[in-house]
């Protein structure tokens, strides 16, 4: 590897063997890693002991380091000659300020190069049993964001979202889901549309929620879901239940786990 350069690297959702050959081997042999609140603790344990950590999350209603701080502090320790790697949950440039951090590195003509990750609509709808796409329910997938900087209102055209041939999927919405499925049954999509909200997703703890558009906000509320929450809305999330897999395979490694600790003791 080379010093004085930025990586922007993708995570993943959650699951550490879910990460790129090549984010890895960046993660094991950088000077530095600049990490976000949502890569999990599963991918921290795998960067070496000998590697500097620096946490700069954040979260909604929350900033733990302004952004503008985070580029600077890029920009500072690749021109000391650091080889740094900008770790990120999910993909850098879908919903992830990656295009911030690497405008920023670009006017400071610092190189860099973006690592792609597998994005949390992809990894959580996958563990969750729901396609994004299926012949003869969804032919298109919106990503939206739920949540905008500062904690402006949302400012969407509803209207266009109401495709009942496409599924949406909305990152950080749990704070404005009521407002979102209110909006979008105004709209004019289907009260009755499938929907789901997926907390931690791919993890052993990953809890899902899957009800109507008109009753996910109440069915959320009950199930006391919280960030990160990724909420899914279509025709798709009807096949949660055929197509879950994920849940019966934490159910065996959990009687596996129970069985050798009986086994030991």
């Amino acid at each position: 590897m080379r010093s004085g350069i930025v990586y922007l690297v993708g995570s993943g959702p959650g699951d550490p063997d879910l990460l790129t050959v090549k984010a890895l081997r960046l993660m094991q042999t950088a000077d530095v890693v600049l990490y976000d609140r949502l890569v999990s603790q599963d991918i921290l344990d795998l960067i070496p002991k000998g590697v500097s950590r620096i946490m700069v999350g954040k979260e909604s209603g929350h900033h733990c380091v302004p952004q503008q701080e985070i580029n600077r502090l890029l920009i500072k320790l690749a021109k000391n000659n650091r080889t740094v790697v900008r770790l990120k949950g999910g993909d850098p440039y879908i919903f992830g300020r990656g295009s911030e951090e690497a405008l920023a590195l670009r006017q400071a003509g610092i190189e860099f190069e973006v690592i792609p990750g597998i994005t949390s609509a992809a990894g959580c709808s996958a563990y969750a049993g729901i396609p994004l796409t299926h012949r003869g329910m969804s032919r298109s997938v919106q990503f939206i964001t739920g949540h905008l900087r500062d904690n402006e209102p949302l400012d969407v055209d509803w209207e266009k979202l109401t495709d009942a041939q496409t599924t949406l999927v909305i990152y950080m919405g749990l704070a404005n889901l009521e407002l979102i499925c209110h909006s979008l049954i105004k709209a004019g999509l289907a009260s009755d549309t499938p929907a789901a909200a997926v907390q931690n997703a791919t993890s052993r703890n990953q809890q899902r929620v899957v009800s109507t558009l008109k009753d996910l906000t109440t069915a959320v509320h009950h199930s006391g879901l919280q960030a990160p929450v990724i909420i899914i809305i279509g025709k798709v999330v009807s096949l949660a239940y055929e197509l879950d897999w994920f849940s019966s395979a934490v159910d065996q490694l959990e009687q596996e786990h129970k069985f050798d600790e009986i086994v030991s003791a």
